[in-house]
This record gives C-alpha cells, sequence and structure tokens, in this order.
C-alpha cells in the first residue's frame, strides 16, 4: 500500500480506504468512482465499463490528458494492446510509487486531496494488472501477426505456421 499522507492511511474494516471530501469531489464520488473503477478492469477494460464518471477523474485527478473525448480517451488507451500495458504502468504499484504516464510525476498520487481515491485505485488495480497485462501483451501479439500477415498477403506471400509449431512460420512467394 502507498501512503503519502494521514489522510491516505484510513482504511474501513473492509480493506477499502476511507475516503474523505475535497474541493471538487465529495467522499461519496470518489466511492463511486472507485466501485466504476473496479468493475471497469474485473470486465477486461469493457469500453461499456467505462464511464464518463471514470474518464472525467483519470483526466481531471490522475493526470491523463482528455485526448478529445471520452471515446479518444478510450481508444487511445485501450484499442491497442501496447497502449493497455502503458494506461496500467500508472497503476503498478510493484516497482514503487507509480509516475503518471503522460507527465512522469508522481503528484497525481501523492495530492492531499485526491491522493486518498488514486492510492485505492492503485490498490485495487494490483488485484487486476497481472491478468490485464497478460492479455493486453498478447492481444498485441494478434493483432501484430494479423497484420503482418495482410501486409504480406498484399505483396503475395503467403504465411502459414508450420504444422504443431505457432513460433515457425513458413512463407510462400509468388501468386
Amino acid at each position: 500500500m502507498i501512503k503519502t499522507n494521514a489522510k491516505q492511511s484510513s482504511y474501513l474494516e473492509d480493506g477499502v480506504a476511507e475516503m474523505h471530501d475535497s474541493k471538487f469531489m465529495s467522499a461519496r464520488e470518489k466511492e463511486r468512482v472507485v466501485k466504476q473503477w473496479e468493475a471497469f478492469l474485473k470486465n477486461e477494460c469493457a469500453r461499456a465499463r467505462f464511464t464518463k464518471t471514470l474518464y472525467t477523474h483519470l483526466i481531471m485527478h490522475c493526470s491523463f490528458i482528455a485526448h478529445y473525448d471520452i471515446n479518444g480517451f478510450y481508444s487511445t488507451y485501450f484499442e491497442e494492446g501496447e497502449d493497455t500495458v502503458q494506461f496500467l504502468s500508472q497503476f503498478d504499484d510493484r516497482e514503487g510509487i507509480p509516475k503518471s504516464v503522460e507527465y512522469h510525476m508522481t503528484y497525481w498520487i501523492t495530492d492531499e486531496d485526491y491522493g486518498d481515491i488514486n492510492c485505492e485505485m492503485v490498490r485495487i488495480a494490483s488485484k487486476y494488472i497481472p491478468k490485464l497485462l497478460d492479455t493486453s501483451v498478447n492481444k498485441q501479439m494478434v493483432d501484430d501477426v494479423t497484420r503482418a500477415k495482410l501486409l504480406l498477403a498484399k505483396h503475395g506471400i503467403k504465411v502459414e505456421a508450420e504444422k504443431g509449431s505457432d513460433l515457425n512460420w513458413r512463407m510462400t512467394f509468388g501468386k
């Protein structure tokens, strides 16, 4: 657990951080965002679970830029596996206090007003990150191989996996 100030170290009986009111976000609003965050991660970052409330918190209090709107943000971070890996790194504390992926600073998590919710988001993410990273890396590999096959086919080159192996490939040139 990341503890950056006294307001962030208070936990309720069920292990969930106790939120405090801040100037622009009530404790109740923070709790709602945390629930939406967990639902989003639990559902493998499904677009249907990426709410306007969660998006607003990410761009207002987690040091992400808006990427024009909620759809632009989602496509920036969740359409390509490697971009999802980058997004998740902001909530991965296995190597210390995580830095903002866009600004490379830690103030998003050490902030007195929003450190409580952001630390809780990191704590929750730790349950899902290993599986989400595996899924994202595998998705990127499949997408890359598919794109490579399509590009090669465009030039009359056929690529097939050798029988019994996903790593050995045979190319056939010609039309």
